[in-house]
């Protein structure tokens, strides 16, 4: 079979099925896994699938959600770096509501032992990474409990998050774009989110660059609701700057 042939097929078993992944295409087609990727990126580049972590999606699936664990495996260099830069953004002394999501998570696992800080969060792993901090005042909202993201959702979140005001917020988001602003998965998620931006007065957005142009099934707000984007150097120089024409400021970690 000519590469052609087999990404042409590649492509119909990941619209069928809703993706495929590199080890499952390797057995059936017989070929190496570096053969694989190879095919994925050709299809990628022509903007008919979207690379994730061990395989691809169909462009247009915006409802698709990796799990936890596989976002955790994904970008973990520029997670790292943008959760150390996000540090200089703490509110000293103050109160900071920390969404769900895993470079939220990286940022909350390196807070200072000296941090004194009280904190607000729906993220199930956040709390538990915190709730031995001794500086911290910790805040567990919560609500249904959405497996995929262990993160707290519905009338009891957003019921608290209307009752607090919070000095920043540090939250992600699955994709941003000027055009299509913040957007993620699921609705009861996006909702929590958005009561989290109300009831911040700064709001830092925690993205790695690969979620930059990326759209999603629920929209939770526009990029100009964001202050400050910090991200990594994957996203060039010249979207940062149509990014800060909107009114957000960008630090490329």
């Amino acid at each position: 079979m000519y590469a052609p042939e087999r990404q042409q097929e590649i492509l119909r078993l990941a619209r069928d099925g809703g993706r495929v992944d590199v080890v499952s295409l390797a057995e059936e087609f017989q070929v190496t896994a570096e053969t694989i990727r190879r095919d994925l990126k050709a299809l990628d580049r022509a903007g008919l699938v979207r690379r994730v972590h061990g395989g691809a999606i169909p462009v247009g699936r915006l409802d698709f959600e990796p799990d936890i664990a596989e976002r955790e495996s994904t970008a973990p260099d520029e997670k790292d770096r943008i959760a150390k830069a996000a540090l200089a953004e703490l509110p000293g002394q103050g109160t900071m509501i920390l969404d769900a999501g895993t470079t939220v998570a990286r940022m909350a696992a390196a807070l200072p032992l000296e941090a004194s800080l009280t904190v607000v969060t729906h993220s199930l792993p956040i709390a538990a990474r915190l709730a031995d901090h001794p500086g911290i005042q910790l805040h567990l909202v919560g609500g249904r409990v959405r497996h995929r993201t262990r993160a707290a959702v519905d009338a009891w979140a957003l019921r608290a998050y209307g009752e607090i005001r919070a000095d920043v917020l540090f939250v992600a988001a699955n994709g941003f774009s000027a055009e299509h602003g913040l957007t993620t998965p699921d609705l009861a998620e996006a909702a929590v989110k958005r009561a989290a931006v109300a009831a911040a007065r700064r709001v830092v957005l925690l993205a790695d660059s690969s979620k930059h142009g990326q759209e999603h099934f629920a929209r939770f707000g526009d990029l100009s609701d964001v202050d400050l984007l910090i991200t990594d150097s994957g996203l060039s120089p010249e979207d940062a700057v149509a990014i800060e024409r909107g009114g957000t400021e960008v630090v490329r970690a």
